[in-house]
């Protein structure tokens, strides 16, 4: 039984190192020629009309335009001359409406049914 269980064993490890040569083999076959075709990589030549297509020309913007002066004056005569109204006091010539408290509690209609 040794000799058959012996004989096995060899032929096992002769087709684990047959597998391990070839997968090596070809690992290096592969890599060699991948080294090869990047090494004879020849970059084509840059034309000047090349980045045409592709990037916009540069324009720059129109300024902004200026506001015109007498308007301005014009403007801060009018705010100056402006009436200035405070929160709780009645505009002149008002007749003073009551505000509404719009956080009043409803009543509730207890004696009637609820419709749901």
């Amino acid at each position: 039984m040794s000799r058959r269980a012996n004989g096995r064993n060899c032929k096992r490890a002769d087709r684990q190192l047959r597998q391990r040569l070839l997968t090596t083999v070809m690992s290096d076959l592969v890599q060699d020629l991948y080294l090869k075709e990047i090494r004879n990589y020849k970059a084509p030549p840059l034309k000047a009309s090349d980045p045409e297509g592709h990037v916009q020309k540069f324009s720059a913007p129109k300024p902004p335009q200026s506001p015109e002066d007498g308007d301005i004056a014009q403007d801060l005569k009018d705010y100056e001359n402006q009436q200035v109204e405070l929160e709780g006091q009645a505009a002149t010539g008002d007749g003073g409406a009551p505000e509404e408290n719009w956080f009043e509690d409803e009543p509730d209609d207890e004696g009637a049914p609820a419709a749901h």
